[in-house]
This record gives C-alpha cells, structure tokens and sequence, in this order.
C-alpha cells in the first residue's frame, strides 16, 4: 500500500501481480486515488471476459459499420479514460493485434477506432494487472516484450492471502456489519482455512456468514 501510493503520484504505468482474487483492482483505485488525475475517470476492461474479436473495439472504439453488429459508433476505454486512469485486468488475454495497438498507444497516446483513419489523441494513465507469467509468455511467443517494458515501469506483486495471515481477521471482521465482531470460535476456524480463493473468497464466506 505504501509503494502503491508513492507510485501514484509519478505518472508512468503500473503492473500489478497476483493471484486471482487477491485486490488487484482495489491496488489500481488506491493508485487512482492518489494520483494527480484523482478528479478524473477510472475506466476498468477485463480483457479475459471478452472474445479476442471485441477487444480492439473495447479499447480503442469503432466506427459503425467496422464489424458486424456496429450499427453506430462508439467510443473506447481509452476515450473515456481520456484524463484519468485505465485498468486493464488480466492484460495477459490481450491479444496480439491489440498488444501492437496498445503499445502505439503508450509510446504516443494516439490510436485510431477499428473502421477509421482519423487519429484521436488522449492523456491516459494506464494500470494493467495479471496473474499470468509474463516472461512465460514472452518467452512462449504470446506476449510482446517490448509491450511488457512498457507496462511494467513499476510493478506491484501482490501476495496471496494464506501468506499474510495477519491481515485475515482485520479483513474478516471489516465485512462484518458495524458493531458485530468475530467469535473466538470463528476466528479459529478462519486462520487455519488455506483460502485458495484469497481475499475474494474470504469476503464471499462472511457475506454468507
């Protein structure tokens, strides 16, 4: 967290590590927060939960007509980031078309939408999480390494949450409504789980608590 907010204030990208379920995005709105755009918009793409044919439109927008089904035209995240912040979630599943055009995008901070020549130009402060091995990939041929030096000016690696088992009872007791507290009893039980599923697990077993 320290790190986190040291970093926010230099304007350069950020790669935020770990396993699912660990607070990736939480780290990416703290950065936000504490960033000299803090006023402007934090725009979040999961580029796992689209089809490798949506992406490029997700990011950079499109024309209407530029691929089936685009009847009008539409903006991107990164016009609507355009004086705040965008984070790419598992920025590992962006493939490789958008990598090139997501590069061109950091070195210049200009891009074209799918279907157009006209060039747009934005100020966008770009955080990418993953929990993929990277430097596999590179090494694999699937992921670009001079897009990884590009995203990876500072990364912040998040631990999992069996690792840090000081922070289970805080976090555990901070999803329980105000003026309630843990059982010794329950307290027990939540120390010696291995929480597989990290803090995303752990905030599910006390909402059903």
């Amino acid at each position: 967290l320290h790190l986190a907010c040291q970093v926010a204030r230099a304007d350069v990208p950020v790669l935020i590590t770990g396993p699912n379920g660990t607070g990736k995005e939480r780290i990416a709105e703290i950065i936000q927060a504490n960033s000299a755009v803090a006023d402007g918009p934090f725009v979040v793409l999961n580029c796992g939960a689209l089809p490798s044919e949506l992406i490029e439109a997700e990011l950079f927008g499109a024309d209407a007509g530029a691929y089936t089904g685009a009847s009008k035209a539409r903006e991107g995240k990164f016009e609507a980031a355009d004086g705040g912040t965008l984070f790419l979630d598992e920025i590992g599943n962006l493939p490789p078309a958008g990598q090139m055009k997501l590069l061109r995008v950091l070195e210049t901070g200009r891009f074209e939408r799918l279907g157009s020549n006209r060039e747009r130009q934005v100020k966008v402060r770009v955080i990418s999480a993953t929990n993929a091995d990277l430097s596999a990939m590179i090494r694999a041929g699937t992921f670009r390494e001079d897009l990884f030096y590009r995203l990876n000016v500072i990364e912040l690696r998040l631990p999992p949450l069996a690792s840090r088992p000081g922070d289970i009872l805080p976090l555990a007791q901070s999803y329980l409504a105000r003026g309630k507290t843990l059982h010794p009893a329950a307290e027990a039980v939540l120390l010696a789980h291995p929480w597989p599923g990290n803090v995303r697990e752990l905030k599910n077993v006390m909402a059903r608590a």
